[in-house]
């Protein structure tokens, strides 16, 4: 069950349950993932910023993923952004592993240029290994990294691991434009566009070209 660029539909983004003393709450894990499901969702998103993934630990992290795909019948995406390139490298190689779909990749929030932008994704597919589908995560207004279109399809070109990008810009309606535009005139493979943000600009997002 390998996500591909062929993704659509609402992949839910999910939480990760705490006991008040902040041990994983695995018993709501199994019962989160019914209730997404349970509503119609193609597919789960986890250990991403909503679901606090600073706070665990590489264990705790895979025992999520484990509980989770284990669970759902449907493709899971794992975020995997981390300090440094080896253990990225170690918890995409887990949740795979595990049997998730693929995996999510966010800057880290002191790059500034487009360069420094397309280069770590370049430091960050040759540490993970590019036979892991991965996913782009660009969202500004949390992690304070500007991507715009044309680094976005450098980065989606230099790397056919590349299968879909969850965009969080604010709207951002002009980026899917150019993203989409990119396709049509061959300069850009095809990739899925999954749009965050609470599904706000979700009406406009879809007439641009996104997939849910």
């Amino acid at each position: 069950m390998k996500l591909d660029e062929s993704a659509h539909g609402v992949y839910s983004i999910a939480v990760t349950p705490f006991h008040p003393d902040g041990r994983l709450d695995l018993a709501s894990v199994d019962r989160m993932t019914d209730f997404y499901v349970g509503c119609g969702a193609t597919g789960l998103t986890i250990l991403g910023i909503l679901g606090e993934a600073p706070k665990l630990s590489e264990e705790e992290s895979l025992a999520v993923t484990k509980a989770v795909v284990s669970r759902a019948g449907v493709p899971v995406i794992v975020g995997v952004s981390a300090p440094g390139f080896a253990a990225m490298r170690s918890l995409a190689h887990g949740a795979m592993e595990r049997g998730a779909a693929g995996v999510m990749i966010a800057p880290p929030a002191h790059l500034r240029t487009d360069d420094q932008i397309i280069t770590y994704y370049a430091q960050a597919i040759e540490a993970i290994g590019a036979d892991i589908p991965f996913v782009i995560q660009d969202c500004p207004l949390t992690l304070t990294v500007i991507m715009t279109p044309k680094v976005i399809r450098q980065i989606v070109q230099n790397h056919p691991s590349c299968v879909m990008l969850k965009h969080e810009d604010w709207p951002g309606l002009e980026k899917i434009s150019a993203m989409r535009g990119f396709e049509k005139d061959g300069s850009m493979k095809h990739i899925s566009i999954l749009t965050g943000n609470g599904g706000l600009f979700l009406d406009f997002e879809m007439e641009r070209g996104a997939a849910g």
